[in-house]
């Protein structure tokens, strides 16, 4: 069993790092896009910690547990992530810009959209590009700044989503946009956590020294 502070560390460093990467692409003077599965597997990986000292320590089979000692955490932890694959593999397409308002995005998006789909159409923040295969929808996350790119409708053809993704890309790359400010507190956040539990294991050597062996026990 994990003991602190270890488990505080496991828990608390992947959020941590993950508050430190969203601010740093929020301080970003220009749009970052991202594909909805990159974008929920890096949640994935940030909430593993939690998962791993709370749901899976708790649920942990006994019989499972007995048979192959610790061990169990490397079946457990393979098991959580094959999860958030198939979270990933069955979502629909999805693409997100961070630090960009559905304004700064719209113009550029029709601009790549009309590129590929002459015939591409629009309907208040709708889009349909029957040429390409995409129908989709902006979704606009105004706090923190950034817009989702979401398909409407079970019907849409990933080649043209991953043509698209191509395309927009290359067309976000020389617009530039100012800074989210709200990205500064995500990185003091995600330093305040690191912080905190380098301070934890700092101060509990001892206990430390016994969590590791622990783990290391195979």
């Amino acid at each position: 069993m994990l003991v602190d502070p270890l488990r505080f560390a496991i828990a608390l460093v992947p959020v941590a790092a993950y508050l430190f990467v969203l601010g740093i692409l929020n301080l970003r003077r220009r749009p970052f896009l991202t594909t909805g599965g990159s974008d929920l597997a890096a949640l994935g990986v940030a909430l593993a910690g939690l998962v791993f000292v709370g749901p899976l320590e708790v649920l942990r089979p006994e019989a499972a547990s007995a048979e192959l000692g610790n061990w169990i955490w490397l079946v457990l932890l393979a098991f959580y992530f094959l999860w958030v694959l198939l979270m990933v593999l069955v979502a629909r397409p999805r693409l997100v810009v961070y630090n960009a308002s559905i304004e700064e995005l719209h113009p550029v998006l029709a601009e790549a959209a009309s590129r590929l789909d002459p015939d591409s159409r629009w309907a208040s923040n709708s889009l349909s590009m029957p040429n390409l295969g995409v129908q989709l929808h902006l979704e606009s996350f105004d706090w923190m700044r950034n817009v989702s790119l979401a398909s409407s409708g079970s019907r849409q053809n990933l080649d043209g989503w991953r043509r698209l993704a191509r395309e927009l890309a290359a067309a976000l790359r020389p617009v530039r946009v100012k800074p989210n400010p709200r990205g500064v507190g995500l990185l003091v956040v995600g330093v305040l956590l690191l912080a905190g539990c380098l301070a934890h294991l700092v101060r509990n050597p001892a206990e430390l020294a016994y969590a590791v062996d622990e783990v290391l026990a195979f």
